[in-house]
């Protein structure tokens, strides 16, 4: 089999074949170093790769099938993860020049769940520094270009595992998401990105345990495939205290996510929004938005337009993120500044200003959020709105300023529909749905009911099947081809723009 067939065949179709010793691990693995290889030059996507580990993890998932032990679910699958999850004995940088040549003598507990499902950890994927922002670009490794528009963002933070994905360099990559993280890239990229519900995939990492935003999730380029990772990653940790378990026993089974049941869409009541009734969505991507509802609604039960009341999301995610960069990063800012980008300093400069009473306020609002969004889902299955307010911008802009002219409060604000539902807590899933008039990905945010994952997601695999019908609204694919021929990203003006960052002052 090509290294074309390979890599662009699904997760779950790699691990058939892999189960019925139709192709081996080492093979497969082999085919997606070659990608990365010929493709990854133009796009600067997976940042660290240690064949070495990998190959020894293939040829051991070889030996395996061959010796017909048990396969776990993931048997030999090469897997991306973001370079802000400790993976053992392979360098993880956080973006940051603090831990450029830091190595993890143990993996964080995501990775370990799934090496114990049999993935091969085959490299890590770029992020911007310690997650800050959706612009994949960091002063340790560079920018990472969209795959269909290398001077293009390709949105974050998770915006290397996107790219990866969608170049098929991996079949499957780990994300996290405090604004959208996971799901921006998800959009940018033409590809899918779950956010889970709090605990779901725990993290002992976490400063702020009781913290609900900020959670770790898989991705992938179709929803079984993410839903069959999901099932590797969701797990009990007691070192999270929003883990799922009840003296220990886990509340989810993984069963529930692969495989995914099956869900007639037509029987979904559906409320869709541009906004929220509180995000700076570009006429753009109003109009975008607009096009392609008006393409798919007739597919559900009931579809009209409506929201959740948001007031005061703006205020809530600013302080609560604040908060969260105060916890981690400030030691940093007042021993070394000039050891942070700017993105991590302005959160903690932001953090700096707020009170205990703006604390107290931010978790009040919060709590509405919450309610409201729930007291919503009594009459309706999912909300459906874009993903993003804008589409992808250069990658040499940080952040957009301004949206159809208007200033914007904050270098996040344009995140604002993402982290709206973030503050709900509840789970969403970004579909890709079709490509604007440059030919770049538009992506589709849809949100379920509060712990209704494995509801969600057989309700997007559904819907993803419908979408794959319509023309205007199927999966875009980039043309590898051209990638490999296009010069290094790190040849493009700006790709040395954070280079100062983390140099004597």
């Amino acid at each position: 089999m090509t290294d074309t067939a390979l890599c662009d065949l699904t997760a779950i179709e790699q691990r058939r074949l892999i189960g019925r010793k139709a192709i081996s691990p080492v093979d497969l693995l082999d085919a997606h170093l070659r990608r990365i290889e010929r493709v990854d030059p133009a796009v600067n996507a997976m940042v660290s790769v240690d064949e070495p580990l990998a190959r020894a993890a293939a040829k051991a998932a070889e030996a395996a099938v061959l010796k017909g032990d048990k396969l776990e679910l993931l048997h030999g699958l090469p897997v991306g993860i973001k370079d802000l999850e400790e993976t053992k004995g392979l360098r993880t940088t956080y973006g940051s020049p603090q831990y450029a040549d830091f190595v993890p003598d143990a993996d964080c507990g995501m990775v370990a769940n799934l090496r114990a499902a049999g993935a091969v950890i085959l490299g890590k994927t770029n992020t911007p520094e310690f997650g800050a922002g959706a612009n994949t670009i960091n002063p340790v490794f560079g920018p990472t270009g969209n795959p269909f528009d290398p001077a293009r963002s390709c949105a974050g933070s998770s915006g290397g595992s996107a790219v990866a994905l969608a170049t098929g360099m991996v079949p499957m990559a780990s994300g996290s998401d405090l604004g959208g993280s996971l799901r921006n890239p998800a959009a940018y990229c033409g590809i899918v990105g779950f956010r889970p519900s709090p605990g779901l995939v725990p993290s002992e990492k976490r400063g702020l345990g009781w913290y609900p935003s900020s959670m770790l999730g898989p991705m992938a380029r179709n929803v079984p495939d993410l839903a069959m990772m999901l099932a590797a990653m969701a797990s009990d940790d007691p070192r999270d205290p929003l883990s799922r378990a009840v003296f220990g026993r886990k509340m989810v089974s993984e069963e529930e996510f692969h495989p995914l049941a099956e869900l007639d869409p037509g029987t979904l009541r559906v409320a869709y929004t541009p906004d929220f009734g509180f995000a700076p969505t570009s006429n753009a991507v109003r109009a975008l938005f607009a096009d392609r509802i008006a393409q798919f609604k007739g597919i559900f039960a009931s579809a009209g337009e409506g929201s959740p009341d948001m007031a005061g999301a703006d205020r809530a995610f600013g302080v609560l993120r604040a908060e969260a960069f105060l916890a981690k990063h400030l030691p940093v800012y007042r021993s070394a500044p000039h050891m942070l980008g700017p993105n991590v300093i302005a959160n903690v400069e932001e953090g700096l200003g707020y009170s205990l009473a703006d604390m107290a306020e931010a978790h009040t609002l919060h709590t509405g959020i919450y309610r409201r969004m729930g007291a919503f889902f009594r009459d309706v299955d999912l909300i459906i709105s874009p993903a993003m307010t804008v589409q992808p911008t250069l990658w040499t802009e940080l952040a957009p300023r301004e949206i159809d002219g208007k200033t914007l409060a904050t270098y996040y604000s344009w995140l604002a529909l993402p982290y709206g539902v973030t503050l709900s807590t509840h789970p969403a899933i970004v579909l890709p749905c079709g490509v604007d008039s440059r030919g770049l990905p538009f992506g589709i945010q849809i949100v379920g009911p509060r712990g209704g994952d494995a509801f969600l997601l057989a309700a997007a695999a559904a819907i993803e099947r419908a979408l794959a019908g319509i023309e205007a609204c199927a999966r875009p694919l980039p043309d590898l081809e051209t990638l490999a021929r296009a010069p290094s990203i790190h040849t493009l003006p700006g790709a040395d723009m954070l280079a100062h960052v983390g140099k004597a002052a």
